[in-house]
Formats: structure tokens, C-alpha cells, sequence
């Protein structure tokens, strides 16, 4: 298979699709990579390290959508790659379907067959592409709350641990997944006052034997939540409902009562939010204040430390990427159910039910089309 890797184009995307040991490993089983130059540069992923591990260097993006079989990226394409992408094509990346329905029509117009990583699952229910970034993000959402509470960065001047005499931030995390949980490490580790909710009694029990009277665990009632919220300094949105729009838990009425100069870092942007005054933002521009709180929502956080997210995601991707390049899209699919939950359009057909949900729009099912 003609396997292309083009160079991310989102804004301080500098992560890439696969390193030069993941080109190695698939070079040596026969197929062909294709590298856009400069596609892991910014990271200390030089060009010659991919001619070394076999890849071929492609000048453009438009020669690797052109030449590959199946186009491995992070992020989900923009609007001119979405141009680039045509039938019997394959992609894999992340798609972050629900709250984008401009990219979807894109992808159904384009034929392709698209891939999602957050959707793809494992024997244990979890979500294996998603996680490393979820984990990564979950850390940097303290880093970014800590940072922005500082009145240089736009917030009332507190010191995430405080000191003897003086209390430390109070900090409010929503979702006891992956992202809530490294999170919740973080501000422990930083030494503020925590607390976390969700409705999985079973994590909580988890969190609770793990760190006692470290941190306060809470049942997600939409009452207390409404009263913890605004009391806190931090604010961390980790919700997840996998490939849906995410549920909004922080309502504008909330935010308008939260103290002058809190921090709210909606991890869960990518999904829509789960703040209602939550919008996307960029690295090169990543806050805006409603109401006195200062709002971070930048849509891909792992972005900041590419080289970390790029090696973290890669191990989780290339087994399902060597599987695709072996066996090919329908046979790889039609044997593991896992990596089948993640395919989201194929051929002009929308088979993700939660985004079909989200947009008002007809599926069909992958069994269906795989069966044809």
C-alpha cells in the first residue's frame, strides 16, 4: 500500500502521523511512505531521518493526497485538504465529527473512506487512540490553568498551591475519564484543593482509595455542581460522550456567577464544549474572558508538545495503521470490530450514529456497507 503522511496545517499543529521507526516497520513489509519535507521538522524529526527509515520525500501535500492509498494525519483535515482527499481513498486521523458539520458534508463529497481515531475502541471498552491524547491534555490543562490564574496572563494573581498561611486555588474538574483523571494528578500534585465529579460511582470509589482526603469526589448533581463551580478559581471541562457533540454542564447563568478572574480550560472543545460560553481558540490566541472568566479552549492542546504527542500517539495508531496497509481497509475492518467503530464516512455515506444524531442527518452502518 502507497501510505502518505502530508505536514499538519493547523494553527501550532506540529505534530506528525507517523515517526521514522513507524516508516521503518511498515517499509520493511513492503509498502511505500510517502513524507511531505518538513512534516516533523519542527519537532527534531528531520527530513533525512524518514529518507533513512525509506520514505520517499514528497515535495507538496497535494502530491501526497494525489499518490497515497491511505493518508495518515493527526488532526482533522482542514478545508483544502478535504478538497485534496478522493474515492477509494483512505484516511485516518482524528475527525471530531459532531460539531462539524462543514467538515462532514467535505468528507462525504470527497468518496473517501474516513477513519476516526477518538472512535475506535478496545476489547475493555475504553478508547486507545484517544487516550494518549486525552492523558496529555489532561496534564496540560493544570499547566494552562495554573499559568492563566497568573495576573500576567489575565487572571486575579493565585498561586496554584498557594503557600504556608495562604489558601491554595480551588479546582473543579468535570469527568472522572482519562483527561479528568491525569488532571486530577496534576492539581494534586501541585498541592490545590480539589475536587472532581461524574456519575460512574465506580471511579469515584477509585479516585477515593487512591487519594483519601486529598480530594473531595462528588456524584455529578447538576445542583452541586452549579454550587462548586462557583466557588472555584479553576474550572477543568473533561466530559466525554464518545464521537458526540459534548454535553453542555456549565450554563451561562453559571459562568456569570463565577468569581472575576477564574480559569475555565474546556478540554472537551473538540466535541463542542461543554461550556455554553465556550468557543474554539488557538494556540496563537488562546483565551477570551465572558462575564470576568477567563475562558482557555484551545482545540488541540497536545499541539504545544508535539514531539510528547506525536511519540505517545504513534504507539497507539501504528498497529491499527499496520493492519489497514496489510490486509486492506475492508478486510481489516470487517475483522476487528474495534477498529471498524471508527470508520465515520465511507464512500458518501455518513456511519457514525452519534454525529448522524448530533447533525440531523441519515447513516447507514459500516456492517452494511462492508457487507456490499
Amino acid at each position: 500500500m502507497i501510505i502518505g503522511v502530508p505536514q499538519e496545517v493547523k494553527n501550532n499543529e506540529f505534530r506528525v502521523g507517523l515517526t521514522p521507526g513507524n516508516v521503518r516497520g511498515l517499509c520493511k513489509q513492503g509498502h511505500s511512505v510517502l513524507v511531505q519535507r518538513g512534516a516533523g521538522e519542527q519537532i527534531g524529526l528531520s527530513d533525512e531521518s524518514y529518507r533513512l527509515a525509506g520514505a520517499t520525500l514528497i515535495n507538496s501535500a497535494a502530491e501526497v493526497f494525489a499518490k497515497a492509498e491511505m493518508v495518515i494525519k493527526v488532526k482533522e483535515p482542514q478545508a483544502q485538504e478535504c478538497a485534496m482527499l478522493h474515492e477509494d481513498q483512505i484516511l485516518f486521523t482524528y475527525l471530531h465529527l459532531a460539531p462539524d458539520p462543514q467538515q462532514t458534508k467535505a468528507l462525504l463529497a470527497s468518496g473517501a473512506s474516513c477513519i476516526a481515531y477518538e472512535t475506535v475502541t478496545s476489547g475493555s471498552g475504553a478508547l486507545p487512540l484517544l487516550a494518549p491524547m486525552s492523558e496529555v491534555a489532561g496534564r496540560m490543562s493544570i499547566q494552562a490553568a495554573a499559568t492563566h490564574l497568573e495576573k500576567t496572563h489575565g487572571g486575579v494573581g493565585i498561586l496554584m498551591a498557594g503557600v504556608p498561611g495562604v489558601a491554595p486555588a480551588k479546582v473543579v474538574i468535570l469527568g472522572a475519564g482519562v483527561v479528568g483523571r491525569n488532571a486530577l494528578q496534576m492539581a494534586v500534585g501541585m498541592g490545590a484543593d480539589v475536587c472532581i465529579f461524574d456519575r460512574n460511582i465506580d471511579s469515584l470509589r477509585q479516585i477515593d482509595m487512591l487519594y483519601g482526603n486529598r480530594v473531595r469526589t462528588f456524584y455529578a448533581d447538576p445542583l452541586l455542581v452549579e454550587l462548586e463551580v462557583c466557588e472555584a478559581d479553576v474550572v477543568i471541562g473533561a466530559v466525554l460522550s464518545p464521537g458526540a457533540t459534548a454535553p453542555k454542564l456549565v450554563t451561562r447563568e453559571m459562568v456569570r456567577k463565577m468569581k472575576t478572574g477564574a480559569v475555565v480550560v474546556d478540554v472537551a472543545i473538540d466535541q463542542g464544549g461543554c461550556f455554553e460560553t465556550s468557543k474554539p481558540t488557538t494556540h496563537a490566541d488562546p483565551t477570551f474572558i465572558v462575564d470576568g472568566v477567563l475562558h482557555y479552549c484551545v482545540a488541540n492542546m497536545p499541539g504545544a508538545v508535539a514531539r510528547t504527542s506525536t511519540f505517545a500517539l504513534t504507539n497507539a495508531t501504528y498497529p491499527f495503521i499496520e493492519a489497514l496497509a496489510n490486509s486492506g481497509m475492508v478486510k481489516a475492518l470487517s475483522h476487528n470490530h474495534h477498529l471498524r467503530n471508527g470508520l465515520s464516512v465511507h464512500r458518501g455515506n455518513l456511519t457514525s450514529e452519534p454525529v448522524a444524531s448530533a447533525q440531523k442527518v441519515d447513516f447507514v452502518t459500516a456492517e452494511e456497507l462492508l457487507a456490499v
